[in-house]
């Protein structure tokens, strides 16, 4: 079985690690979370294998900011760099520049993304130098250019260049050519006795992107060379691949020695200013506390109407622009909030697709009946983890968005979120920003990989809407749910929610313009009763419900009596209900129920023969083919529900009738949705119960749970490589799972082996690149496992189904 570990960045970076103090150790391991995983890594070479893996470092780079990734693309761009030579092409030799280079080094060194070797040189994660295409618009060094030459062929450069070849072995040949092109004032004077095309064409190419790479030789070419190019590929200043079959390439010393001295790779150590004015707590809290209620309120309207009636869904997948339209209509909120609140409670399970709509899951009744601080909690938690960001609603080409449609997740979405709030909080306390759109440009400084949205003006504009919308921001500083998120404490997330948002209104003031209004979010009683009696006319802090003779008919068609109504409705009145409301509640009653449809097609009855001979007679109802039998019974061809909304459209009052004679009642249907398969969880990230009370306790990272000072001592006094169990000399693997997908995984290292083969038993999630029959290599996320070796069962969550694995064609394994 191949060992990673042994390569020789691995070594380095175990080797390093080895020599860190205990402290250093652990900082480490708190920056690097996923590389602590259980099951825990024996060695500091398991863990230098863990911290050297592509997911593991793709991971740790949305979190850096602009200067240590300005300082990683730089070391990125050089074969080898001191911290000196770096320190001269950043142009930061000397005052706070200098000290904000050694920041950024350190910081990079905590993450174990750049180290210092033994001989003073930069060392660079693996698969960080895959970050960038071309690091500083440069080609790769000569030593990977010329990595495929032979040694006759280094030889004659170096004859033409003057310089004596040493004898035969490419290795030495090859260091002769690079010491001498890594000389700026030798380069420099090569290029100045050049000819005037090829100067020109030097120069031009020094400060191009490079061309697409290729197998690099030199010899006779087979296509011929541009302008002035012969006399660069004779000298090693150009490189051109064995087929000719792309531009010639220009090694990123010759690059560095033509940009000249005054030239500097970008280094924006200072961050953007953020104008700021002072602004008091209590003014922070009641603003964000208004913004909060009022989504909360809007979150319960939303959420009612989809409840009532399930948005469909489209062809292509999720909601479109109709239905969007339609609830934020019954909802009366704006689209932006819409969005907000769907796909927020469909990542915490209250929302679920159903067949060819979007239903509320059983998960939703309990989060109904919650207080609205509770409400929000979950909602909150659920947006903070959210990989998109909900308000989008445009996409590149311009076009509107639907939501709910299963995009892929957006880790970039997620890191934008978080430095948001740690943006907010650089300024001085007591501060806010004055215009929010500031926060957006530090966001950019803080998260330069963090994914922004095509329609935004500014930097981030419609996350900052998101976050004064959540009440996270208020007045342009962090609010206490704001603060809460993140620090990533359950607990005082819901104590923020319950000090600033009032609980639930129970009772409402009716007026004698037939309006009930409710001050902050109703309860789910009041809700309910209001929903079924009156039409609601607006939402937010305040909800208002209108009452007309159709909405007191619905709930008369519900069961409930005239009297019991009034007396429902005055058991939530702050005051008597108004003389308006009572009359109209009795005479719709008057005419509730006069006349009754019962099926036999149906047949309709009443206790007076006009209106009977009325309704025969009606020429809008002509269409039902009613026909009078006796003076006070009708008989219709048309079905009872059909028969029962033609005449209510009428302007009649009907009910339906039961075979025994008794009343109908009519409630509004509940749709749910069956609750989905539980969605992976990126690394550090515990489940949420689907709208449960309380929200799991989490410190952090799931590191929070380990004891890293002892995991640190432990692995320094370990030795640097464990050797893996090797069942032909008594050393005993952990478990037979172990065993067993050692034997049958080839291509996995034996650490990735261990993390395998805990997911199994521990029935946890991970992520695998895995290698298809067809040759394409994909990242898939499982979870369920069952080994059934040569295979892996388990459930795929790229394809929404169960699907059957070859351990052979595994390739890497990352805890999920």
């Amino acid at each position: 079985m191949r060992c990673p570990i042994s390569r020789k960045s691995g070594s380095t970076l175990a080797a390093w690690l080895h020599g860190l103090g205990a402290a250093e150790l652990e900082r480490v391991l708190v920056a690097r979370p996923d590389g602590v995983s259980a099951p825990e890594p024996r060695s500091v070479g398991e863990l230098a294998d863990r911290l050297q893996r592509p997911a593991s470092v793709a991971l740790a780079l949305p979190r850096l900011p602009l200067p240590c990734l300005q300082v990683a693309e730089a070391v990125a761009a050089l074969t080898a760099v001191s911290r000196d030579g770096l320190a001269g092409l950043l142009d930061a030799t000397r005052g706070d520049r200098a000290r904000a280079l050694d920041a950024a080094l350190e910081a990079l060194a905590d993450r174990a993304l750049v180290w210092p070797g033994g001989d003073g040189t930069l060392h660079l994660a693996a698969a960080l130098r895959n970050a960038w295409g071309s690091p500083l618009g440069l080609d790769a060094p000569l030593v990977r250019l010329l990595a495929d030459s032979t040694s006759d062929e280094l030889g004659r450069v170096l004859a033409t260049l003057g310089v004596r070849p040493a004898a035969g072995r490419k290795e030495a040949r090859l260091a002769a050519l690079v010491d001498h092109h890594s000389d700026p004032a030798r380069v420099a004077a090569l290029v100045a006795a050049a000819p005037a095309a090829t100067r020109k064409l030097l120069e031009r190419r020094a400060h191009e992107a490079p061309g697409r790479a290729g197998f690099i030789v030199f010899g006779a070419p087979q296509a011929g060379p541009g302008p002035g190019e012969q006399w660069a590929l004779e000298r090693g200043l150009l490189v051109r691949d064995r087929h000719w079959s792309g531009p010639a390439r220009m090694p990123a010393e010759v690059a560095l020695a033509l940009r000249g001295p005054d030239w500097h790779a970008p280094f924006t150590p200072v961050p953007p200013g953020v104008r700021s004015a002072p602004v008091a707590l209590p003014a922070v809290e009641r603003e964000a506390a208004a913004a909060a209620m009022a989504f909360a309120a809007h979150a319960v309207s939303v959420l009612g109407v989809c409840a009532a009636a399930p948005p469909a869904r489209l062809k292509t997948g999720g909601v479109g622009a109709r239905e969007l339209s339609r609830i934020g209509r019954a909802a009366r909120c704006d689209e932006i909030l819409v969005r907000l609140v769907l796909e927020t409670s469909r990542a915490a399970g209250l929302l679920e697709r159903d067949g060819d709509r979007i239903a509320a899951t059983a998960a939703y009744d309990t989060w109904a009946g919650q207080e609205p601080a509770d409400q929000l909690a979950v909602l909150l938690r659920a947006w903070w983890a959210l990989p998109l960001t909900p308000g989008g609603s445009r996409g590149e080409d311009g076009k509107a968005l639907p939501v709910l449609a299963g995009a892929p997740p957006c880790g970039g979405c997620v890191q934008a979120r978080h430095g948001l709030l740690a943006a907010a909080a650089r300024l001085p306390a007591g501060e806010g920003a004055v215009d929010p759109a500031d926060l957006g440009a530090l966001l950019v400084w803080l998260r330069p990989l963090a994914d922004d949205l095509p329609q935004d003006a500014t930097p981030f504009a419609t996350l900052v809407r998101e976050a004064e919308l959540l009440g996270v921001l208020a007045l342009g500083a962090v609010s206490p749910i704001g603060a809460a998120l993140a620090a990533d404490d359950a607990g005082a997330l819901t104590d923020a929610c319950r000090r600033l948002l009032p609980a639930a209104s129970g009772t409402a003031r009716f007026g004698s313009d037939l309006t009930a209004v409710v001050a902050g979010t109703p309860s789910a009683h009041l809700l309910a009763l209001l929903d079924s009696a009156a039409d609601r006319e607006a939402a937010g802090a305040a909800s208002v419900w209108r009452f007309s003779p159709g909405s007191v008919r619905r709930a008369l068609d519900s069961g409930l009596t005239p009297d019991a109504l009034a007396a429902d409705l005055a058991a939530v009145a702050v005051e008597p209900l108004p003389q308006p409301l009572s009359y109209l509640i009795h005479d719709t009653a008057r005419s509730h129920g006069r006349v009754r449809v019962v099926s036999a097609a149906c047949v309709i009855h009443g206790e007076e023969p006009a209106l009977l001979a009325e309704l025969a007679a009606h020429r809008k109802l002509s269409p039902l083919g009613l026909r009078l039998l006796a003076p006070t019974v009708l008989i219709s061809r048309t079905p009872p529900d059909e028969t029962l909304a033609a005449l209510r459209a009428a302007g009649y009052a009907p009910v339906a009738e039961e075979p025994d004679g008794s009343v109908r009642i009519e409630r509004a249907r509940r749709p749910r949705a069956a609750s989905p398969v539980p969605p992976p969880r990126p690394p550090g990230d515990r489940p949420l119960p689907p709208g449960g009370t309380s929200l799991p306790q989490r410190t952090g990272d799931r590191t929070a749970d380990a004891d890293l000072p002892a995991l640190a001592t432990r692995l320094l006094d370990a030795p640097v490589e464990v050797p893996e169990p090797d069942p032909y000399d008594g050393r005993p693997y952990d478990s037979d799972t172990e065993e067993i997908i050692a034997g049958c995984a080839s291509n996995l290292s034996f650490s990735d082996v261990r993390q395998l083969a805990h997911a199994v038993n521990s029935g946890q999630a991970v992520t695998i690149d895995y290698a298809a029959a067809s040759g394409h290599t994909t990242v898939r996320t499982l979870s369920r496992l069952e080994l059934d070796y040569p295979y892996l069962h388990a459930w795929c969550h790229l394809r929404n189904a169960e699907r059957v694995f070859t351990l052979s064609r595994i390739h890497a394994v990352m805890p999920s």
